[in-house]
C-alpha cells in the first residue's frame, strides 16, 4: 500500500506564496509521474502540474510563471512552490502518483488534500 500525505496549505493574502509538499511513502519501487490538482467550490478538479520521473514538468496555463513544481525521485516526493498567488487559486490541492510500480503492479494514488486559501 501506498500513502501520499501533503502538507503547506492555508491562508495568504493575494500576492503572497505558499510552498506546498507531497510524500509518497510505502511499497514503491518508482513513479511514473507526480503532479498536483485542483478543485475549488463547485467546480470539477482540474490539473496544475506534472513532473515525470524523466525530469520533465509541465504547468497548466493558469499558472505559469507563478508555480513552480518540483520532484526528488530518490526521496519520492513534490513541492509545489506557489508565488503571487490570486483569489482564483483558492481550493483544495490534491497531489497525486501515477504509475506507481511496486515491483509487481502499478496503481495510481491521490493524497486527502490541503487547502489553499487567498484572502485579503
Amino acid at each position: 500500500q501506498v500513502q501520499l500525505v501533503e502538507s503547506g496549505g492555508g491562508l495568504v493574502q493575494p500576492g503572497g506564496s505558499l510552498r506546498l509538499s507531497c510524500a509518497a511513502s510505502g511499497s514503491i519501487v518508482s513513479i511514473a509521474a507526480m503532479g498536483w490538482y485542483r478543485q475549488a467550490p463547485g467546480k470539477q478538479r482540474e490539473w496544475v502540474a506534472t513532473s515525470t520521473s524523466g525530469g520533465s514538468t509541465n504547468n497548466a496555463y493558469s499558472v505559469k510563471g507563478r508555480f513552480t513544481n518540483s520532484r526528488n525521485n530518490a526521496k519520492n516526493t513534490l513541492h509545489l512552490q506557489m508565488n503571487s498567488l490570486k483569489p482564483e487559486d483558492t481550493a483544495v490541492y490534491y497531489c497525486n502518483a501515477d504509475g506507481v510500480y511496486d515491483g509487481k503492479y502499478e496503481h495510481d494514488y491521490w493524497g486527502q488534500g490541503t487547502q489553499v486559501t487567498v484572502s485579503s
